[in-house]
Order: C-alpha cells, then structure tokens, then sequence
C-alpha cells in the first residue's frame, strides 16, 4: 500500500463535495425557488388573481417533490463520505525531482510522452485507480509515458508565475527524459505545453515532436459572454485571499468552478443516491470525487494572469498571452498536434477548444462523447481516447 497524505481522502473523512456550505446552499436556493414558483399567490392577497383559484394538490406534489430531491441530495453525499473505497495505487519512480514536483516514469518501450496536468489539480487523475488509468494503459501500447506531477505549492512556487513553470519547471522535467518526447497537456495543462511545445520549437533542438491538447480551453468568452464579467467583479475578494496566503485556496477555486454549471454537483449527488454502490460505476465515481475534493492551491501571481489575463481579458485569443516574453500564437506551431474536445465538457466548453484547435496548423481533432473528467478517467475512456490517442502517436 502507497504511503498516504494526511489529506488525501477517506472513508468518513471526506471533505467533497467542496464546499460543502455552498452546494448545500445551492440545492437550498433551487428548492426555495421552485417552492416560491408553485405559491399561488391569491393565498395570501385574497384579492389578487380571482379567477386563479388555489390548487392545493399542485402545491402538495411541488413539495414532495422539493423533498424527494433534498433527501436523495443528502443520501448521496452520506452515501459517498462512507464509501469503502480507498486510492492504493503505488506511484511509479520518479526520475528528477525539484522542490515537490515530480517526473513519474511509468515506463513502457517506444515514443516517449510527457503528460502534463493542470496546476489545480492533482496528477493522478491520469493514474485514477486499476482499471482507470490512462498512463498504465498506454504502457502495453508500445508507449512510454510520463507524468509531471506539480505537487503542492510551496514556499517557493508560491512565488512563481506562468513563466517560472513553463520557462523553468518544465522545461527542467522535459530535459530529464532522453530522446525526443511528445507533449500531452490536459486541462489548463495544455496551454502550459502549449507555451513549452512552442519554445523547443524556437530553440530548434527538436526535444519536442508533437503535441497533444485534451480538453484544453482557449477562446475563454465564447461560451458565456458573461463570465468576465462575474469573474471581474470577484477579483476584490479573491485579492484579499490572495494577499493572506500568497495562494487562492483550493474551496475558493471550486467556488469559481461552481459558477459554471451551479447546480450540476447536486444533480450528481442525487443520481448516485439511486446507483447500485456495489457496481464498478459507483467505484468509479467515488474514485473521481475523491479526486475532485483533493485540489492545490493555485500560486498568488499564476492566480491573477490565469484569471484576469485568460478568464477576464482572453489574452489568449488576441494574441497577448506570452510566456518569458514570447507570444504563445498555436498559428506559429509547425508540428503535428492532436486535439481531444469533448462533447459534454461544462468547464471547458466544445467552443473554447475548437477556437484553439482551429489556429494549429496540423490539427488532428477528436471529439468523444464525454465530459472534462469523463473522457480522461470515465469507464469509456479506452475506447474514446485512450486507444485513439495511442494510434495518433503511432502514426507519427
């Protein structure tokens, strides 16, 4: 059994769905709103409405409805907290380590792919659990992965900006694995591998001879023309946050996450209420939310060019995004590149990837029905990315 974090999760000590007070203020909000919906309200002002007389058996199933879904919320939050489930996985060896960033080698023989995850996240989503890991599958495939795992944000990296993990951290990790490597960035990793694809290519060693971007934004107005805007108006408290602990908090981030979809983790919670907990499906989605409540702080300065840079001005889209001075522009990238856009991703919407897909000048694009998560870990993942991903490499 791998040595555990003290934070990592557990039966009856799981923190998810994080926060906690928030969801349950959002499932709280929607009762109240679907409640106030069904009030009629000639009830309460005798001479309003008279011809709309009270329909007290409407109310009544309204209510049991509320009801219903409030106590299905709770059973599938009580229900995950005491789930006999536990992440025993044990880590690959890391071949070059810095501060508390790693480089895990999974091993494997032929092309050489460095995975590259988000730096809000941690890495093992990508080794999620037997079974569902997409690094330990690619290893039969006549490939050799590799993971950069972050770590969490120390004195040091709390320090740094986009430049300090791209210019500095990566390019250290990349220069540790021999031979010429693919990049593979997921999520905000991406844009990092992105900005690293682009500076091997201008350096002209050829340390980098393809690139593969899985759910990775870059249009970051397209699908919510509004989001700048709610963004913006929380940069004066995120500030103050900043400024305590020179991070945004891990609660913080998924508060911002949560503006996407509001609703979405109660509806989850509810649907796995109603699944059958000894089947593989419930395994697997205690596995993903364990994940999800096991977050990193995000450092200060990465924190203020990721939001007000990407999410409040879109530097990325009008080519203002640079990275040690140099302007990360996809149209100056000539290598092959393979773009995984899924179909039902909530917090990077289809049309953000696209944009960026369609500025790569060699894009192979693939688009699986799944979500952000799904894709990468879900119990498709081998036939909708995994095996096509390992034939792209192939092909090259």
């Amino acid at each position: 059994m791998t040595t555990r974090r003290p934070e990592a999760p557990a039966p009856l000590s799981r923190r998810g769905p994080r926060p906690l007070m928030l969801h349950l203020s959002l499932a709280w909000m929607r009762s109240s709103s679907s409640s106030a919906a069904s009030l009629n309200w000639n009830s309460v002002w005798a001479n309003s409405w008279p011809d709309n007389p009270p329909n007290p058996a409407a109310q009544q199933t309204t209510l049991e409805e509320i009801l219903r879904r409030d106590r299905a919320l709770i059973a599938g939050i009580a229900a995950y907290r005491s789930a006999p489930y536990m992440r025993e996985l044990r880590p690959p060896p890391a071949i070059w380590e810095e501060e508390e960033t790693q480089l895990l080698d999974y091993g494997g023989t032929g092309p050489s792919v460095l995975f590259v995850p988000s730096l809000i996240n941690r890495a093992y989503i990508l080794d999620l659990m037997e079974g569902g890991s997409m690094l330990r599958f690619l290893g039969t495939q006549n490939l050799h992965p590799y993971l950069l795992d972050w770590g969490w944000p120390g004195q040091v990296e709390r320090q740094f900006s986009l430049t300090d993990y791209i210019a500095g951290r990566l390019e250290r990790a990349l220069a540790a694995i021999p031979g010429p490597v693919i990049l593979a960035g997921y999520c905000m990793g991406g844009l990092l591998a992105l900005a690293s694809a682009l500076r091997a290519q201008q350096s002209g060693t050829g340390k980098v001879r393809a690139l593969a971007l899985l759910a990775t934004p870059w249009d970051f107005h397209a699908a919510d023309a509004t989001l700048p805007k709610r963004i913006s108006e929380a940069m004066p408290a995120i500030e103050m946050m900043l400024q305590f602990s020179s991070t945004l908090p891990i609660d913080a981030l998924n508060t911002l996450f949560a503006m996407v979809d509001p609703y979405g983790v109660g509806d989850k919670y509810r649907d796995f209420a109603a699944q059958d907990k000894t089947l593989p499906r419930a395994q697997r989605f205690v596995a993903m939310e364990d994940w999800l409540a096991d977050g990193v702080p995000l450092a200060a300065p990465v924190a203020r060019e990721t939001l007000g840079g990407w999410y409040v001005a879109n530097n990325t889209v009008r080519n203002q995004w640079r990275v040690a001075g140099q302007v990360v522009d996809p149209a100056q990238l000539a290598l092959p590149a393979f773009c995984a856009i899924p179909a039902r991703d909530r917090l990077v919407p289809a049309v953000s990837a696209q944009a960026l897909a369609a500025r790569l000048p060699q894009a192979t694009i693939l688009q699986p029905k799944a979500g952000h998560i799904g894709m990468v870990a879900g119990s498709a993942s081998e036939t909708s990315l995994w095996r096509p991903f390992a034939d792209w490499v192939h092909s090259l």
